[in-house]
């Protein structure tokens, strides 16, 4: 049964509130790895940064064991779209892009967000491709307003990357949050067929735009976590979790300095 098929659970002001608190951790995490993915850093140091932070605001690793993952943090590096597993082998050179996944669980809820950073220099096109992805993370969350369908997400994000000569990845959608870390309904990056579920009054969503420098294909590595483009180009990701409320799209994720 696809998630689409499921019960969509919305979300009281309370709960909503405990999942603010979620997400506010993941993205003090977000602004320590982003302030450390320096040249000569290893992504198993940034997967202990983010734990021991994440430990130290009284919550608890989301990815870390989930369905088997064996890190705290997925750390992308180039090519690799997400789920890239942390490594002390693998370290940051001038010139990566590395994307940075991170998730919490606060009092029985779940946070979720993910950042794409730049290592050093990089090339023109490449700082195009972080921009527009994250760009098309916030054309879609403009259309989270209730009313609208996922499907309007979905077509703010395509045809954003796709004017840039981008290509979004479709193989990995984003998706409902809230007690669970997955929850329906998913959220394609593209325009699909079918219909799709209605916006409402409470429903919690993580939008996560994954967005490719060549085409849209991607292979699993054989840790069988890992995915990469299938032509080896670099890859974007961006993403946030959004309550949707009578006031619009409240961005919980998104990073306060308070």
């Amino acid at each position: 049964m696809g998630a689409n098929d499921q019960v969509i659970t919305l979300k009281t002001p309370v709960e909503i509130e405990l999942m603010h608190h979620a997400n506010q951790i993941v993205a003090g995490a977000l602004h320590l790895l982003r302030e450390n993915s320096k040249e000569g850093v290893s992504t198993y140091t940034l997967d202990k940064l983010a734990e021991e932070y994440c430990r130290d605001h009284n919550a608890i690793p989301a990815f870390k064991g989930y369905n088997g993952f064996p890190a705290s943090l997925c750390a992308s590096v180039n090519e690799e779209v997400v789920h890239g597993i942390p490594s002390k082998s693998k370290i940051l050179h001038d010139g990566d892009i590395v994307s940075l996944d991170f998730g919490t669980l606060f009092q029985g809820f779940y946070g979720d967000a993910a950042i794409t950073v730049p290592v050093g220099e990089i090339p023109e096109s490449i700082r195009e491709l972080l921009e527009v992805t994250k760009s098309a993370l916030m054309l879609g969350i403009a259309q989270a307003k209730i009313g609208n369908r996922i499907s309007d997400i979905s077509k703010a994000v395509q045809v954003h990357c796709e004017a840039h000569g981008f290509s979004v990845v479709r193989q990995f959608v984003g998706h409902g949050i809230g007690s669970r870390l997955h929850e329906p309904p998913e959220i394609p990056n593209y325009v699909q067929r079918q219909a799709s579920p209605r916006l409402l009054e409470g429903m919690v969503l993580a939008i996560e735009p994954m967005v490719n420098l060549g085409g849209a294909k991607v292979k699993i590595l054989r840790d069988q976590w890992t995915v990469v483009t299938a032509d080896r180009k670099p890859s974007a990701h961006f993403e946030h979790s959004v309550a949707i409320t009578q006031n619009g799209p409240f961005i919980l994720s998104e990073y306060t300095s308070a």
